[in-house]
């Protein structure tokens, strides 16, 4: 059985030996503050771009019309579109997929939150 002195670890009994007395505690930056400061640096990196403008449509549903029934609409006409109630809308911007979300009411006008955000080539 071995001796209680050498049982007798720095980091078991609360001392501190003099050779890990003069390491640095370690920075304890928290997730968030990481990824904060890494935002910080994309928006300063993208700030040229800020001012682009970008045209963004949220699209409620399609239908191809021959031009005999497009000129046969009137006010008060209904267009059956190719979604049913509650599906996502498609959300475009610069006439790219970039999401799909669903229709909500703000404030008396219609808005759109975003419910999934659509990859590169994942547009199906």
């Amino acid at each position: 059985m071995a001796d209680d002195k050498d049982l007798d670890l720095p980091e078991f009994s609360g001392g501190a030996s003099e050779d890990t007395a003069s390491v640095p505690a370690p920075q304890n930056n928290s997730l968030v503050e990481t990824l904060a400061d890494e935002d910080e640096k994309t928006a300063v990196d993208l700030e040229p771009v800020f001012d682009v403008p970008v045209n963004v449509s949220a699209v409620l549903g399609k239908v191809n019309l021959d031009v005999h029934s497009l000129l046969k609409l009137k006010a008060g006409s209904v267009v059956e579109l190719d979604r049913k109630v509650g599906e996502a809308i498609d959300i475009y911007v610069n006439n790219r997929l970039v999401a799909r979300g669903e229709v909500v009411v703000v404030d008396e006008r219609l808005g759109v939150t975003m419910t999934e955000i659509i990859k590169d080539g994942d547009s199906n």
